[in-house]
C-alpha cells in the first residue's frame, strides 16, 4: 500500500475488496529462492538462459524476511517458512491492521517470529548489512525510488539472498471478453468525466500499467558496484497478451506464465473492489455533486451498471448463437470470475 492514502481510508474494506494472492505464487518465489531460474517451469536444468552474466550459487538461508509497504499483511503472513518475518509500512494505520491480520490467519500464540516496523521501504537503516535472506513487496514496488531502493536492499541482503517484488493491474471478467475495453476506458482513459484515468496518482500508476518495464536494473542503479544479478521478468498474464511488455530492461528473457492472480466474487463484490481505488476517492473530491448530477449514481456505480448491461448482451448474443430460449438478467449477487495480469520481477544477491 503507497503512502498516499487518505486519512478517510478504511483498511478493513480495502482487505476485504482485494484480491488474496495464492499460495502458489509464494511457492514459486521460495523455489526462486532456492534454485534462482531453474525454478520456472520449462527451466529445471542449471541453465543459464535466464541466470544473466552472473549468477549466485550460495546456497541460500530461511532466517530473516522483510515485507516493504506491507500493507494489511497479507503478503507478509505468507513468509512463515523464515524465522524472523519483518513487515514494513508508513501507515500507522495500515501497520496495526497488519499486526490484526498476522494474528487473525496464524493465531496469537503463532505470531511471535513477526513485527512490523513504521517506515517507508527505501529506510532500512534498522537493519544490518546482509542481514536479510528474502525482500518481497507486493502491489507497492511502483511507489519507491529506486535510485535509493536498489542500493538498500544489496545492503541488507546476505550473499545468496532473494529479491521478489510483484503488482497486479487491470483487472478483466474472463467470461466477458467484449467488456474489456470498457474496463480500459473505466480506468485508462483521458475523459475527466468518463473515466478515473486523470485522477491516478502518478507516476506510479503509470509505472503499474506498464508492468514495471520502468524500473531499472540494479546495475543501472549500482554501477560497477552491483552486487546483484540481472531480474528475471515475470508475467503471469495467460491469454492476455496484450498485458505482456514486448520489451524489458533485462538482459533476460522475458517468462510468460499463466494467469495465478483470480478471485471469485460477485457483481456486488466488484462495486466493493471499485470503492477501493485511490482514484476514485481522487475524483469524488473533484466532484463532489457527481451523483447529484447523474441521477444519484457515481462515477463507480455508472460504469458497474454499464458492466452489468454489457454482460446481459454478451450472455444474450451467445445464447443466440446456441439457440437456447429463456430470459437473461445479471443481478449483483451473482458469481463472477476476475482475473488480474500479474509483472514480478526477481533478482539474487551475489
Amino acid at each position: 500500500m503507497s503512502t498516499f492514502a487518505k486519512s478517510s481510508f478504511d483498511a478493513a474494506v480495502y482487505a476485504a475488496s482485494r484480491p488474496t494472492y495464492p499460495k502458489a505464487l509464494f511457492q514459486l518465489i521460495f523455489n526462486y529462492h532456492e534454485k534462482g531460474a531453474a525454478a520456472f517451469p520449462g527451466n529445471s536444468s542449471a541453465s543459464t538462459t535466464n541466470q544473466g552474466p552472473q549468477s549466485s550459487t550460495l546456497r541460500p538461508r530461511w532466517n530473516t524476511a522483510i515485507d516493504l509497504g506491507c500493507g494489511t499483511g497479507q503478503a507478509t503472513t505468507e513468509l512463515s517458512p523464515f524465522k524472523t518475518v519483518i513487515g514494513v509500512e508508513p501507515s500507522k494505520g495500515m501497520v496495526q491492521k497488519a499486526r490484526e491480520q498476522i494474528e487473525k490467519a496464524l493465531g496469537s500464540e503463532k505470531t511471535s517470529q513477526f513485527s512490523f516496523v513504521q517506515s517507508s521501504a527505501e529506510k532500512l537503516d534498522f537493519l544490518e548489512n546482509e542481514s536479510v535472506d528474502l525482500v518481497i513487496s507486493a502491489q507497492a514496488a511502483h511507489w519507491f525510488d529506486w535510485n535509493k531502493q536498489w542500493p538498500e536492499i544489496a545492503r541488507v541482503l546476505r550473499p545468496g539472498g532473494t529479491v521478489a517484488f510483484w503488482t497486479y493491474s487491470e483487472f478483466r471478467l474472463p467470461k466477458y471478453p467484449s467488456l474489456t475495453p470498457l474496463i480500459t476506458h473505466y480506468l485508462q482513459g483521458k475523459n475527466p468525466d468518463t473515466s478515473l484515468g486523470p485522477y491516478w496518482e502518478r507516476p506510479g500508476r503509470t509505472i503499474l500499467e506498464r508492468h514495471l518495464v520502468d524500473v531499472p536494473e540494479p546495475k543501472k542503479v549500482l554501477g560497477e558496484s552491483v552486487t546483484l544479478t540481472d531480474t528475471d521478468r515475470v508475467y503471469f498474464s495467460g491469454p492476455y497478451h496484450d498485458t505482456s511488455p514486448t520489451t524489458s530492461p533485462s538482459p533476460n528473457a522475458p517468462i510468460t506464465l499463466p494467469i495465478i492472480l483470480r478471485s471469485q466474487s460477485t457483481w456486488n463484490g466488484l462495486l466493493g473492489y471499485f470503492h477501493t481505488f485511490s482514484s476514485l476517492h481522487n475524483y469524488l473530491e473533484k466532484h463532489p455533486d457527481d451523483a447529484l448530477k447523474h441521477g444519484g449514481k457515481t462515477i463507480a456505480e455508472r460504469t458497474w451498471a454499464e458492466l452489468m448491461e454489457g454482460a446481459e448482451k454478451e450472455e444474450r448474443e451467445n445464447k443466440e448463437l446456441e439457440e437456447q430460449a429463456g430470459e437473461v438478467r445479471v443481478r449483483g449477487e451473482d458469481e463472477l470470475i476476475v482475473e488480474w495480469p500479474v509483472a514480478m520481477v526477481l533478482a539474487k544477491k551475489l
